[in-house]
């Protein structure tokens, strides 16, 4: 088996581009790149995967490349086709290919030049293909590219596709895996996951699931985020696509591991990477933040003036801003305010909460103006923050044009509610007892006539008429006392 794999490898070594992607795309591997990269990913093929049929495969172009070649030995090499190839492959190779190259007798190489490079005197240059990248999530700090973001074939017409995948930890990852601590039962902060986007090379781009998606790893199917659900009518239900942790599936060991994903080809094109990452929390992101997202208060200051400036064609002069020390996002005072560098106004929200709805659910829009407010834009108000330290008794500030600053003080609006405090006009029983309507306490003391404020003029004088009315209904006896909120002789302090 030894001797086979040192037959494939001398064999792969010796392919051109076109034997390498169709090696490549044999068992589903991605075909783009330069030479270097292709030899790398068919000699990790040969290391780890090469089944009989890959053999027999690489065995078949092989034979293919130089059958014409051996079959006729007494061809002068000056007529060969592949010798033109030589030139390239020598470029791409290196200089000790290039030299073997060279110094091959009777080849006219101006005239090669002339005949595949277009007339052109030297060496084509190297066409480097953009390649497709992720952006950076906040929550995951990269440590390794286990594998470049690479295409997903396509091997035939079906709509359910596979492509697997075969790699090995290094002892290092191995070891930062083991001593890393645990997020929470059975999940390490240090990971190996998976992410899959378009195949897009314009900008970066956002993790991306592909349909009917499913990502085996060895021998066990690893679970992946499934759908939010909608609770408005017509609107799908979306899936939350995040980085697939496939750690605690995986060998973690110098054995190779395959990971097999199963999609759909409905006409769009994916890509996927693997990354050895570290996980962090939204309590060690705000920490990092409060290192060096904190901007000065004299800045902001600064800030705060260039806002309220006098603009000469504007006909509206702008004497202050009101800003808010309650958070808009859970209706709480403000504890650490910030907001987004790129955002146009002055109002913060509070950045741990902020941070803990992200590690959720990762948006990252400012709950203010509704505008991405990404967390390497995000900044800590200085100013805001002295002036929540120095002003404690008000919900709300103003800033001045020459960016100083006065609280607002909401205005306590008068309440008529029976939970006023009560005002008694006159004297009353020492331990507290209300006077009667009659005027004679229990006690037999006299009090003051007084007046309910509480009512108004029109409710008064229908109180008169329905005493009017209970006086004429019944003359003889006493009535009984008529049931009100208030007591009557009582004052409202509101």
């Amino acid at each position: 088996m030894a001797a086979e794999l040192v037959e494939a490898k001398n064999m792969v070594m010796s392919f051109r581009v076109s034997d390498l992607q169709m090696l490549l795309g044999f068992v589903g591997r991605s075909k783009s790149g330069l030479k270097h990269e292709l030899v790398t990913r068919a000699l990790q093929l040969v290391q780890f995967d090469c089944s009989p049929e890959v053999f027999k495969k690489i065995k078949e172009l092989y034979e293919t490349r130089y059958a014409k070649k051996s079959s006729e030995p007494g061809q002068p090499q000056q007529h060969r086709p592949p010798e033109a190839l030589s030139i390239h492959s020598s470029y791409d190779r290196g200089s000790t290919v290039a030299r073997t190259s060279l110094s091959t007798p009777n080849i006219d190489y101006p005239a090669l030049y002339g005949k595949y490079l277009n007339g052109l005197g030297r060496l084509p240059p190297k066409v480097v293909k953009p390649e497709v990248r992720l952006v950076k999530l906040p929550f995951y700090t990269t440590l390794d590219e286990l594998l470049k973001p690479t295409e997903l074939v396509p091997q035939n017409n079906e709509k359910l596709q596979e492509s697997p995948c075969i790699f090995a930890l290094t002892p290092r990852q191995v070891e930062l895996i083991r001593n890393s601590r645990e997020l929470q039962a059975g999940v390490k902060s240090v990971q190996v996951v998976l992410r899959i986007c378009y195949t897009d090379t314009s900008s970066p781009q956002e993790d991306q699931y592909p349909p009917n998606i499913a990502v085996k790893v060895n021998h066990s199917y690893c679970s992946v985020p499934g759908y939010y659900p909608s609770n408005k009518p017509g609107v799908e239900p979306k899936r939350p696509c995040r980085p697939i942790n496939l750690t605690h599936l995986m060998y973690l060991s110098a054995a190779t591991n395959r990971i097999t994903v199963t999609w759909g080809n409905y006409g769009k094109s994916y890509s996927v990477g693997l990354y050895l990452v570290r996980q962090m929390t939204s309590a060690e992101l705000l920490q990092r933040l409060k290192t060096i997202g904190i901007k000065h208060p004299e800045l902001c200051k600064a800030l705060v003036k260039e806002k309220l400036r006098l603009d000469p064609d504007s006909e509206i002069a702008t004497t202050g801003v009101r800003v808010s020390l309650i958070c808009p996002l859970v209706k709480m005072r403000l504890s650490v305010p910030c907001r987004a560098e790129t955002c146009a106004h002055l109002q913060c929200f509070d950045a741990v909460f902020y941070l803990q709805m992200n590690e959720k659910k990762p948006t990252w829009m400012c709950p203010v103006c509704d505008k991405p407010a990404p967390y390497d834009q995000l900044i800590i108000d200085g100013l805001l923050s002295k002036i929540l330290t120095e002003c404690e008794d008000a919900d709300e500030i103003e800033y001045l044009v020459d960016g100083s600053w006065c609280p607002i003080k909401a205005e306590k609006e008068r309440s008529c509610s029976p939970q006023c405090p009560i005002l008694v006009l006159g004297s009353s029983d020492v331990n507290g007892l209300l006077p009667t309507p009659n005027g004679n306490g229990e006690n037999g003391k006299v009090t003051a006539d007084v007046v309910d404020l509480t009512l108004d003029s029109s409710s008064s004088e229908e109180e008169e008429e329905e005493d009017d009315e209970e006086d004429d209904d019944d003359d003889d006896g006493p009535q009984p006392k008529r049931r009100c909120s208030y007591e009557k002789g009582l004052v409202s302090a509101c």
